[in-house]
């Protein structure tokens, strides 16, 4: 379901940035210029996502008996130094013709072609990012929250671009491009930065910790003296815990094993996907009296 979404993207994503070209070409707004570089990271980013859903997908081996999910992370963090390129291209465009202000031609079709091009993206950043979160996918979902900053930005230029051309203040044309070229260059050092958390295995958010804790001690109904060293990871669309679980001297081994797959199995219930390691110690380990 995953490589079929990123190669929905990526068909989008080709005939958006076709719109945007065109709308650019009709009016020669440096505005809609921007658009349009900003959609061919979307291109790109869409290529990046759906290879490295493809390469996560594969299942674990004898070098990588943990699987590939990381591989996502690294689209992500491509995508994110794309980001800030563009940005950087549409302020070399944007600061010339901030100094040199020119009437613009053909805008009435040009923004009806770019707003059609922002609706279609609007449509795919929902798709991408309810699609992401429900199958854990970090590629799809940077790739949802990306079209959505290209959606939000597109809106904004079509109104500036609107409003010059009611005016007839072109500087808003150079000054819209600028604001764009600031957005995405936020959102491409947001995007390394949570990529760059995977990467280094960051730990699952507070939140739900805390959710694994209670279902922990549900699970264990005062049956074990202590859990503690409790530790969590998250690589991709996996979640990885472990953690220490204490039990009084006369729990036999047998006993503890069961108690074990009880946790596991009610971690799995609550947590779809968590991988679990439970370290058992003796009554001695436990590290807080009482």
């Amino acid at each position: 379901m995953a490589e079929k979404a990123a190669r929905l993207s990526l068909l989008v994503a080709l005939w958006v940035l076709g719109l945007k070209a065109l709308a650019y070409l009709l009016t020669g707004s440096v505005a809609l210029l921007s658009d349009a570089l900003e959609s061919t990271v979307n291109v790109a980013a869409a290529l990046l996502a759906l290879f490295a859903i493809r390469f996560a997908q594969r299942p674990p081996d004898e070098t990588h008996p943990f699987g590939h999910t990381k591989a996502e992370y690294f689209s992500a963090v491509v995508e994110g130094v794309l980001v800030v390129a563009a940005a950087l291209l549409i302020a070399q465009e944007a600061l010339p013709r901030l100094l040199d202000p020119r009437p613009l031609l053909g805008l009435g079709p040009g923004l009806l072609v770019s707003l059609l091009a922002s609706l279609t993206n609007g449509l795919l950043a929902w798709h991408l990012i309810r699609l992401g979160k429900v199958l854990r996918s970090p590629a799809l979902t940077a790739d949802g929250y990306h079209v959505l900053s290209d959606v939000l930005t597109s809106v904004g230029v079509l109104a500036g671009v609107s409003f010059a051309w009611a005016t007839g203040l072109w500087m808003l044309d150079p000054l819209l491009a600028l604001l764009v070229a600031g957005n995405i260059l936020l959102m491409g050092f947001r995007l390394v930065r949570q990529s760059v958390g995977g990467l280094m295995d960051e730990g699952l958010p507070t939140e739900e910790v805390a959710r694994i804790r209670e279902t922990i001690a549900k699970a264990l109904g005062g049956r074990a003296l202590e859990v503690h060293d409790l530790k969590t990871r998250k690589a991709g669309n996996r979640a990885f815990l472990e953690f220490h679980l204490v039990v009084p001297g006369s729990m036999t081994v047998e006993e503890a094993h069961r108690l074990c797959d009880e946790l596991e199995k009610a971690l799995e219930e609550g947590f779809p996907g968590l991988a679990v390691t439970i370290h058992v110690e003796p009554e001695s380990e436990r590290k807080r009296p009482g």
